[in-house]
């Protein structure tokens, strides 16, 4: 289920999507069930290009013709007989939405008894299995593949099928059908299809033909996609003067219908979408004479369709005037005349144009106008900080491709002065980094030993005291920072002094310091402010306290070299006495 919903999001078209999204719309709100039929799932499951669009609802679609055109679908037919609407979507995107039905044939060639009837009695009464398929888009079945007759298996064989045996006794326009479709997708007819055609056609069925189901065929001749080929094989059947008695591939102009063709390739792939349906009949007909141009026209079902095409040569003429006009003097001006222009109307003066110039502006048009394109953006856009995220810069890309077409941005000078206006301003400097408190971090630890400052000043964080009459200041942080070497806590406490020369400079340093720690107390005290005053004295506290504890495990490596030194010399007297 979801693979054939999938299938149909892929290949349809973007414009067919959209139209299709809006009738199941319309139909969910008008409690309706909608299905896509016919042609279009065939083509949908073989790869084939989708041409039209074939809805099946269960209701009557004549009463959502006003909710169909308030949504933007214009309504080009109305066949109130069979209850079918010819629609016409965004996007030129042709489409048919018809009542399920049920026919009933009296005899051959008359028009069947219409009733309405579920989906299922609807696909009975279509011609061949590849047709009789249909996809539910209601919400409780979407992507529901109904296939009472093995549509698919078919397709995969790939021939053509008739549902029943009267299928050409009925519908005689069956024949001219199979005969389509056959050279269309290059596929035989099933062997007792063939049967049934050969004996149709033995006993002309065609007779009973009606002209509503002619016209139906000559429209679908105008949208094939090679309907030279077409062309051809109905008339080898004997089909294409059952069309029109006078129509012959002698009345065909098959070099203008080759071309447009290939122009209409080219075009769609730069982007344009494109009904070529009128031209296709017009190339088809060219030659026969008008009275039998207007019998076709005439049994064709929509009229919208015939006004186009008789509207074809008077909007090439209107075209051929805006062309060689003042204001299509120069490239820009001619470049703006046609791309305001219908597609079709580009595209049909291409192939019909006689004037040498307005030749040119049309192949210049399709060609070397287009490679102007190639050199935008220009590299000073860049520097000028004119980017695609500025909301004027399509217009400047505009202006700037038809400067470049005059030949009016040729230098770098002119390309700066064309776009040095649409300069934007430079953008603000980023905002400058906060100043960060490097005093206050650094003595986030000492946060009690901060000075205040005075209102409206920045507050300073200075550490305790001020260092300078004071030696021994200094000298306690240090010692908190790093441990003592084992000889100066020695030299405090032992009484005797070393012999070594190291201990002997400790003992010089040692001995004013104890003094000393009178004085630059009583001198911090006068000095400093009371917060100083408690800041150093907090400090001082725990450097009295490391040295008790550090002193006792160091105390035996440094006593022991003093107890020996006096036992030492008692030894060398008493050896000067005995040598007396």
């Amino acid at each position: 289920m979801a693979d054939y919903i999938y299938s149909m999001e892929t290949r349809l078209t973007p414009d067919q999507q959209t139209g299709v999204n809006l009738v199941q719309e319309i139909a969910r709100h008008g409690g309706l069930n909608l299905y896509l039929t016919g042609g279009t799932i065939r083509d949908l499951i073989t790869g084939f290009p989708i041409r039209d669009i074939d809805l099946s609802i269960q209701g009557n679609p004549l009463k959502l013709q006003k909710e169909l055109e308030k949504a933007g679908i214009s309504v080009q037919g109305v066949d109130e007989d069979l209850r079918t609407l010819q629609l016409l979507m965004p996007g030129n995107v042709r489409a048919e939405l018809n009542m399920t039905r049920a026919e009933a044939y009296d005899k051959p060639g008359k028009p069947p008894a219409i009733t309405a009837a579920t989906i299922n009695e609807d696909l009975r009464r279509r011609d061949f299995t590849v047709n009789a398929m249909g996809l539910s888009l209601n919400p409780g079945s979407r992507g529901l593949l109904l296939d009472p007759f093995n549509g698919v298996a078919d397709i995969e064989a790939k021939v053509l099928r008739v549902l029943h045996n009267y299928a050409f006794l009925e519908e005689p326009v069956r024949l001219i059908r199979a005969i389509r479709l056959s050279a269309r997708f290059h596929w035989p007819l099933e062997e007792r299809t063939q049967a049934r055609y050969d004996a149709a056609k033995e006993n002309n069925y065609i007779e009973y033909l009606g002209k509503r189901m002619i016209g139906y065929e000559l429209e679908q001749l105008a949208h094939e996609d090679d309907p030279l080929n077409i062309m051809r094989a109905l008339e080898k059947e004997g089909w294409l003067k059952v069309l029109h008695p006078h129509w012959t591939m002698a009345k065909i102009d098959s070099g203008d219908l080759g071309q447009l063709v290939k122009t209409r390739q080219m075009m769609n792939e730069l982007g344009y979408s494109i009904e070529t349906g009128p031209m296709v009949m017009y190339f088809l007909t060219s030659r026969m004479s008008d009275k039998d141009t207007a019998e076709i026209q005439r049994v064709i079902p929509r009229r919208d369709f015939v006004d186009k095409w008789k509207r074809l040569e008077s909007s090439a003429h209107d075209l051929t005037k805006k062309l060689t006009s003042k204001e299509a003097a120069v490239p820009s001006g001619a470049w703006k005349t046609l791309s305001q222009a219908a597609p079709e109307n580009i595209l049909f003066l291409s192939l019909t144009v006689r004037q040498q110039a307005v030749d040119q502006k049309l192949k210049n048009f399709f060609g070397k106008w287009r490679q102007v394109k190639e050199k935008l953006p220009f590299p000073e856009m860049a520097e000028l900080r004119i980017t695609p995220q500025l909301p004027e810069y399509p217009e400047i890309t505009e202006k700037a491709f038809l400067l470049l077409m005059d030949g009016r941005l040729r230098s770098h000078s002119e390309i700066m002065n064309f776009l040095k206006p649409y300069e934007p301003p430079p953008p603000p400097p980023p905002p400058a980094p906060k100043r960060g408190r490097a005093k206050a971090t650094a003595a986030a630890g000492s946060a009690e030993a901060t000075v205040p400052a005075k209102r409206g000043r920045k507050p300073k964080g200075i550490v305790a005291p001020a260092p300078a009459p004071v030696p021994e200041v200094p000298a306690q942080p240090v010692a908190q920072q790093a441990k003592p070497p084992a000889t100066t806590v020695a030299t405090k406490q032992a009484a005797p002094a070393p012999a070594t020369p190291k201990p002997a400079v400790t003992k010089t340093t040692a001995a004013p310091a104890k003094p000393a720690a009178a004085p630059s107390r009583a001198s911090a005290k006068k000095q400093a402010k009371p917060p100083v005053k408690k800041a150093v004295a907090k400090k001082a506290t725990p450097a009295k306290k490391v040295a008790p504890k550090k002193a006792p495990a160091k105390k035996p490596a440094v006593k022991k070299p003093a107890v020996k030194k006096p036992a030492v010399k008692r030894l060398a007297a008493k050896k000067l006495a005995r040598q007396r």
